[in-house]
């Protein structure tokens, strides 16, 4: 008999990524074979963002494709846009079983209960009562850089952010759990951990004093064979002086932060309900870069934040000028309901935010161009990830500069010196030392 065939589309984040991976090694473990999610599946698995609206837009796009494919199909939808809106899925017309954002290591019991029932099943419960971390442990799949979700929620509550309704509260990996993980990754042949959650930040507010994330950090720098580590999107107020003396001193700990901004205007920050000024902000990154000379920080910004006026807006402008970052994620508001941003008056007309948020892009643009400028002439450690379509090896530094090289070597995986010779639109080219210098 031809085994059953899973097919999986994943949006969102890493940790959505991170997520959408382990539930297929389930589906993987129990005899499915993976195709893609353009191929006739038995089962059709759609993990959701709800972040923005267009994020619901896409879920919903992405689920009706999946029951077109196959009507025949069982199709499961898991994710933040289950967790918040589960009746709102399941009156999707081909859905069978909706999932959300709990219990998903139950996702096969489920899936042959639906299909034992032949009825629509919604399995969401309430999350914001929760308190155990779901543990999805990940497969080896031979990549050279491994995400490692180490939290879950968030409490923060800021007025635009539906996030704490979709994942509930701060849940932290157990220590212990999370360090035999990592050195089961090591063993695996991984260079680079990178730590996510939800609100990586939080990590060990649930659990014993002693355990933060400066202390997982301090713990897992001890794991021989650890190369890299790399810590995923963090709030300012989360640098504590403890904490950016662990991160400063510890080698293994990658020269590159995302931490979140979100604006550039303190009227606006408040209004976010977040927890830090403008001043803050930059005294944090003068700290950093006083230490780290060539620290790569990449951020979050929003524009288009109700009430936000053009002036509001080219305060954020400048400031994130000011700040010169190697990188923006940009993101247009989008009201989501339950959120106090949601009432807010004077939300920005949809025309103004495309313009402010093509403005907020093109910055961005500009500033990656002279971060990665900075470094032409010299010589970087790369960690090789794989070939681009131009048959060049690419990775990325520990400051998180891509860069493209050529040569004949099997060298994914490896951490090699390169030096870099040219700036291109998306990478720096460079040449292997020893080897003939890359081509376009």
């Amino acid at each position: 008999m031809a085994a059953k065939k899973v097919a999986l589309h994943s949006l969102g984040c890493k940790v959505n990524q991170n997520e959408a991976a382990a539930l297929l090694n389930i589906f993987r473990h129990h005899g499915y074979e993976v195709v893609d999610f353009d191929q006739v599946a038995d089962v059709y698995l759609i993990h959701t963002c709800t972040v923005t609206h267009l994020g619901d837009r896409k879920s919903r796009q992405v689920i009706r494709r999946a029951v077109k494919k196959n009507p025949a199909a069982t199709v499961v939808v898991s994710g933040c846009y289950a967790q918040v809106s589960p009746e709102e899925v399941l009156e999707i017309p081909g859905v069978d079983l909706v999932i959300g954002t709990q219990d998903r290591s139950r996702i096969l019991e489920l899936v042959e209960r639906v299909e034992r029932e032949k009825t629509p099943m919604n399995a969401v419960r309430d999350i914001l009562h929760t308190r155990d971390f779901e543990e999805l442990p990940l497969e080896h799949s031979g990549r050279v850089r491994a995400f490692l979700k180490i939290q879950e929620g968030c409490q923060q509550f800021c007025s635009y952010c539906i996030i704490p309704f979709a994942r509930g509260p701060v849940r932290s990996r157990d220590p212990e759990k999370t360090l035999q993980e990592v050195r089961r990754l090591v063993e695996h042949g991984y260079k680079e951990i990178v730590l996510t959650g939800i609100h990586t930040g939080a990590y060990g507010q649930d659990l014993d004093d002693e355990v933060d994330l400066g202390w997982l950090v301090r713990q897992l720098s001890k794991i021989r064979g650890l190369k890299r580590l790399r810590i995923s999107s963090l709030d300012p107020n989360e640098f504590t002086p403890e904490f950016i003396e662990t991160i400063t001193t510890t080698e293994i700990v990658c020269p590159h932060f995302h931490i979140s901004l979100q604006s550039g205007d303190d009227d606006i920050l408040d209004r976010m309900r977040r927890r830090y000024t403008t001043d803050e902000y930059r005294d944090l990154v003068s700290r950093l870069r006083a230490r780290i000379p060539d620290l790569g920080l990449t951020t979050d910004v929003m524009v288009g934040f109700p009430g936000e006026t053009g002036e509001q807006h080219r305060n954020s402008l400048k400031f994130v000028e000011e700040i010169g970052f190697s990188g923006l994620h940009v993101f247009k508001y989008s009201p989501r309901a339950g959120t106090k941003a949601a009432t807010y008056r004077n939300q920005v007309a949809p025309e103004v935010k495309e313009q402010r948020s093509k403005e907020m892009i093109a910055l961005g643009e500009k500033m990656a161009q002279s971060f990665a400028r900075k470094f032409l002439g010299k010589s970087m450690e790369v960690l090789v990830e794989q070939r681009d379509g131009n048959g060049l090896w690419e990775g990325h530094t520990g400051n998180y500069l891509k860069v493209k090289f050529a040569s004949e070597q099997e060298l994914r995986g490896e951490l090699v010196q390169v030096n870099l010779k040219e700036l291109a639109k998306d990478s720096l080219l460079g040449q292997l030392q020893g080897c003939a210098v890359v081509s376009r």
